[in-house]
């Protein structure tokens, strides 16, 4: 089992360079946003001399070539740097919301897996029926509206109107956290779950048409136990790389939906950091984000190839 997983180190270091593009890249993007992030830190009292004091103190009148150097230099001992706006090191930031992030966009995983595997079940075992259409449609009219919209009408319906929820927040325990975060979950749950049905429903009926099944029929296996033991556990493999994409897709969701239901997650921190301009919160942000979807890319492999013994991606990364 260890040899198949051979793969795992080489990945990550090819990883590496990815991770340095998207320095690169969000450092230089990061300095083209309008404003002086002096003058944002000094509002009302900003002149000429206390903005130019300011940006020699914050080390931007240097050359950007000289602040990226710095803050690569910087990356590679831990050092993420000091906030404009909430003047603590950023790392420190980061680990205090990671977490409240990374536990949304778990539980709208877990909410697009109860959603997304009875209705692809129910689809498959009727096919090309009323139940499969429904299935099949319904759910597109979610994939279609934006997630702030949707956000903005769960929380209307059910926390203003029926009072259900609460209006934003996360709660103090974990139980209150699961419910403070029902909602932005299920809105990125609602945007992603007919990509999983439709994967997930056309690897089923695949799966139904393969010999292996057909033996188990002979044999008198039928329902449930079909789909339990034989289809679904097969099927689910290739849609193990569709959700390894699509969590990519969750954690830049979250950002605009933690901000929609004020959840203090990184989502938040980056929006608050860019009309603050401030420029370490919002780097540190992307680099995790990076980052993560660099593990996640991983993992999904990994997790292809426990569940598929005929797959061996360690010939692949030795090519």
């Amino acid at each position: 089992m260890l040899g198949r997983l051979k793969f795992v180190p080489l990945r990550l270091l090819q990883a590496l360079p990815v991770v340095f593009g998207v320095t690169l890249v969000v450092f230089f993007m990061v300095h083209l946003i309008p404003g002086d992030p002096a003058q944002s830190l000094l509002g009302a009292q900003a002149t000429p001399e206390r903005v130019a004091a300011l940006s020699q103190q914050m080390g931007l009148d240097q050359p950007l070539v000289q602040q990226y150097w710095q803050f690569l230099t910087g990356l590679l001992h831990g050092d993420l740097g000091d906030s404009y706006s909430y003047h603590v090191p950023v790392l420190s930031l980061i680990l205090e919301r990671m977490p409240v992030t990374l536990l949304l966009v778990l539980y709208a995983i877990v909410l697009i897996l109860i959603i997304s595997i009875p209705l692809s079940v129910l689809a498959a075992s009727k096919p090309g029926q009323l139940r499969d259409h429904a299935i099949r449609i319904i759910p597109l009219v979610g994939l279609g509206m934006p997630q702030f919209w949707v956000g903005v009408m769960l929380l209307l319906v059910f926390s203003v109107i029926a009072g259900w929820f609460p209006v934003g927040g996360y709660g103090e325990t974990f139980g209150e956290h699961l419910w403070y975060l029902f909602l932005p979950a299920l809105t990125m749950a609602i945007s992603l779950s007919p990509i999983i049905i439709r994967s997930l429903r056309s690897s089923m009926l695949n799966v139904l048409e393969s010999d292996y099944v057909a033996t188990a029929r002979s044999k008198g296996a039928g329902g449930r136990a079909l789909f339990a033991g034989h289809v679904l556990r097969n099927a689910v493999i290739p849609a193990v790389s569709i959700i390894g994409v699509n969590v990519s897709y969750l954690v830049g969701g979250s950002l605009v939906i933690e901000k929609v239901f004020a959840i203090p997650g990184l989502g938040s921190m980056m929006i608050e950091s860019i009309f603050a301009r401030d420029f370490p919160s919002v780097q540190a942000v992307a680099l995790f984000v990076a980052i993560f979807v660099v593990l996640v890319g991983v993992l999904t492999d990994v997790i292809y190839t426990l569940l598929d013994p005929r797959v061996d991606l360690t010939q692949r990364s030795e090519v």
